[in-house]
């Protein structure tokens, strides 16, 4: 028989009473998505809206008991003076699960690379090799690391890999939603609705108060490269009022670092060529691109920029990107991610990192290295789309074909049903996540910290701002007019800040 000295008794002891804790056969497991404490519970509560998926999780982790207790790993080895204090491999100890009479089989391997042999062999050979018994030392007994039949940690990490696979699968981005709202060191914003309100009214009664001592730039959006129409109408009825207006011509399927040094040369050579302030206004990623050539240009471009506008900008991030491209989520289940890698980079030859730098990481990762400048006016606007059956039969316009039927050619109008598109997506953010969102982006993502924020309360998607509808209300602003009154409360948010920067120096 195996004799153990007091040392080595009181480890086992230790095992075993960690062991004591888990459900046996015969005893009730306690559910995996339920309360309690300790190592038994793999996962916290799953959906609560969805009690069939807390009860297969229960399952799991029940088969997960049994399937664990399917691997065993024995073996005894003899270490040098310290090896049992030191456990220089803790991955081969596991708990002990024999029992109080000490009837469960041990194996036993004196040396690495010899056959193990069980307690039962071991028996019968101390039994006729008596002098072997006797010099063994208490010192070489106390350093055995033992483990018997038990949950084989093998079995456990990877059902419980799993489970946990499932539970980010499940959560999603319902995390990251909102962060910039929850960091206390972001700035809070500021209410612009009732102006902003105010000035479309003015706008609609043919009050324009923009002035031309500025230049405005627009910066499109995500596949605005394919998108013709794209800003047109709001630069065409700009210039109509004799304003200058230019549209940035980049590439934005390019990443957003790459776009920014796009536009810092473009604000440089606008400002050259008028020797006025640029005035810009972004949409989508193109706000996000804007925002970022500010933060990382800002030295060289505090005297020429007046003020910035994002626009249904992801600011905080987008769950749609994060979603399809984290791993874990629901683009692995239907290889999402390759297939956006292939449209971008092979059809429309862009850069997949202009999706990955919409992420919620990326967005995190990038706002703590380069902060907008706090001294920037910025205005955020943010909307909600409308998820009623109305919107299936909206139609936007976003380009022209021209057929050659007579001496002059006929322009059509090719319209894609976007309003149905992007009802869809909000339709899902706000039956998964609860959010409310133009479609790509939540209402809380879009709110700069430190901005002052237009929430107005008309259902606006998230293509509404640059591709027309053919379903347009008459009585209602178009995007020109939306821009138009966002740049105006713009040009006041700066003079507001330079009457204080003035009154402060008096």
């Amino acid at each position: 028989m195996f004799r153990f000295d007091p040392t080595f008794l009181k480890l086992q002891k230790l095992i075993r009473m960690g062991e004591a804790g888990r459900p046996r056969e015969g005893e009730s497991n306690t559910p995996l998505v339920g309360g309690g404490t300790g190592d038994n519970v793999a996962a916290p509560q799953l959906f609560n809206s969805l009690p069939a998926l807390n009860e297969a999780a229960s399952y799991i982790n029940q088969a997960t008991s049994y399937f664990g207790s399917c691997f065993s790993d024995y073996s005894v080895e003899y270490g040098g003076q310290d090896s049992c204090n030191s456990l220089s491999h803790p991955h081969d100890l596991l708990r002990s699960a024999s029992g109080g009479d000490g009837s469960s089989p041990v194996s036993v391997c004196v040396t690495p690379g010899q056959r193990c042999s069980t307690s039962s062999e071991a028996s019968t050979s101390s039994a006729s090799s008596p002098s072997r018994e006797s010099s063994e030392t208490p010192s070489q007994a106390s350093n055995a690391i033992v483990t018997s039949n038990g949950v084989g940690f093998y079995g456990i990490s990877m059902f419980q890999g799993l489970i946990e696979r499932a539970r980010r699968t499940v959560r999603g981005s319902a995390d990251d939603i909102g962060w910039l709202q929850r960091d206390p060191e972001m700035p809070p914003v500021e209410d612009g609705t009732d102006r902003f309100n105010k000035i479309l009214e003015d706008i609609g009664h043919g009050v324009h108060r923009l002035p031309n001592t500025l230049v405005y730039l627009l910066v499109p959006g995500l596949f605005s490269n394919h998108g013709p129409l794209y800003f047109v109408d709001t630069k065409t009825k700009f210039s109509k009022m004799g304003l200058a207006c230019h549209i940035a011509k980049i590439h934005s399927e390019s990443s957003v670092e790459k776009n920014a040094r796009e536009i810092k040369e473009y604000i440089e050579e606008l400002c050259w060529g008028s020797n006025k302030k640029v005035l810009l206004l972004g949409h989508s990623k193109g706000g996000i691109d804007a925002a970022a050539a500010l933060s990382l240009y800002w030295p060289d471009l505090k005297d020429k920029v007046a003020g910035l506008v994002l626009a249904q900008s992801p600011y905080g991030g987008s769950p749609i990107a994060t979603d399809i491209l984290r791993e874990g989520q629901l683009g692995d289940y239907v290889n999402l991610r390759k297939l956006m890698e292939i449209m971008i980079s092979k059809v429309i030859k862009g850069d997949i990192q202009a999706l990955e730098d919409l992420t919620y990481d990326r967005r995190k990762e990038f706002l703590k290295n380069h902060p907008l400048p706090r001294e920037l006016p910025t205005v955020s606007f943010r909307t909600e789309a409308s998820i009623s059956p109305a919107v299936l039969a909206t139609l936007s316009h976003v380009a022209h074909a021209e057929l050659p039927l007579t001496n002059q050619a006929t322009k059509l109008p090719v319209v894609m049903p976007l309003g149905a598109a992007m009802a869809a997506c909000a339709q899902l953010l706000q039956v998964r996540y609860g959010e409310k969102s133009d479609g790509l982006v939540t209402c809380c993502d879009a709110e700069v910290p430190g901005s002052v924020v237009v929430r107005p309360k008309r259902k606006l998607d998230h293509a509404w701002m640059v591709y027309s509808s053919l379903n347009e209300v008459p009585l209602e602003a178009d995007a020109a007019q939306v821009c138009e009154a966002l740049l105006t409360l713009l040009v006041q948010v700066e003079e507001e800040k330079q009457r204080k920067a003035a009154t402060k120096n008096d």
